[in-house]
């Protein structure tokens, strides 16, 4: 055997081992998280009635000075009036990456947000191409719209954010897309999963959640993953409601302003859709 047949069967050694290596690491929910993913939340249901824990409720003067908050929700998913879409761009520039959130309003005008995210740890900065290969966990961020959305609107200069009133179609759907969030949170809370850059993020879960209620509702589309696209999908599948033209929509959408210029007193939640 000569010393390329060598070489070519230790590149093949070296391949097996990285790929066993890269197959033996196991997802956890134990590790020093950052501030903002400390905690999970988790689902206790009563009857009609549902307990959240560990609601976040950060006071956030800039993505790196906030008031550390956390508290418990109790609620029944039968009273869901209305369901929003957050669509953040993180740089205008870069038109198709985006960031998928909602937004679930109750009777009372009480709203909380849940957003999927890459759990990191301390000293961990998210890319797109290392979540591909199992380096963060997946998490539902259950948070108050002033947390949640005032953070991306309010305290990121570069990212543009866009609220969207969703449509949401047939009888009981709103409880039954919210109780599907609810479950797969506590889904997760017990067995951990691995965040996938492609097959397992925020708009793919999004996706899977209004089409576990109403089947087909959302179609494939390159815009599942790359959601900066989505907009002409909301459109045309008739997921958000119009203000007349689709770039009215997304003018009139726009919230970045209106959240600088939150007072603070008022619900920032009224304040944004004023």
């Amino acid at each position: 055997m000569d010393w390329g047949q060598y070489a070519g069967l230790a590149g093949l050694a070296l391949l097996v081992l990285l790929a066993l290596r890269y197959l033996s690491l196991k997802p956890s929910n134990v590790r020093d998280w950052v501030a903002e993913n400390r905690r999970m939340a988790f689902a206790e249901f009563d009857g009609d009635e549902v307990t959240l824990r560990d609601v976040r409720d950060f006071g956030w003067r800039s993505t790196k000075d906030f008031d550390e908050r956390w508290t418990d929700c109790t609620f029944r998913p039968s009273e869901v009036s209305g369901i929003w879409l957050v669509l953040e761009y993180f740089d205008p520039k870069r038109k198709s990456i985006a960031h998928t959130l909602m937004s679930f309003e109750f009777e009372d005008g009480r709203r909380l947000t849940c957003s999927i995210e890459v759990r990191r740890e301390v000293g961990e900065a998210y890319h797109p191409i290392k979540g591909m290969f199992r380096q963060y966990e997946l998490l539902y961020v259950w948070a108050t719209e002033s947390d949640s959305i005032g953070v991306r609107a309010r305290c990121r200069r570069k990212s543009k954010t866009h609220l969207f009133e969703g449509v949401v179609l047939g009888e009981d759907s709103h409880r039954r897309l919210l109780e599907s969030f609810l479950h797969r949170t506590n889904a997760l809370y017990e067995v951990p999963e691995w965040y996938h850059s492609i097959t397992n993020t925020c708009t793919t879960n999004i996706v899977r959640h209004v089409n576990e209620v109403y089947p087909g509702r959302v179609p494939k589309a390159v815009a599942v993953l790359l959601p900066g696209l989505s907009p002409r999908l909301l459109k045309r599948n008739n997921l958000i409601r119009l203000d007349g033209s689709l770039e009215r929509t997304l003018e009139s959408s726009l919230i970045d302003q209106r959240s600088a210029e939150w007072d603070g007193e008022c619900d920032f939640g009224d304040w944004i859709r004023a």
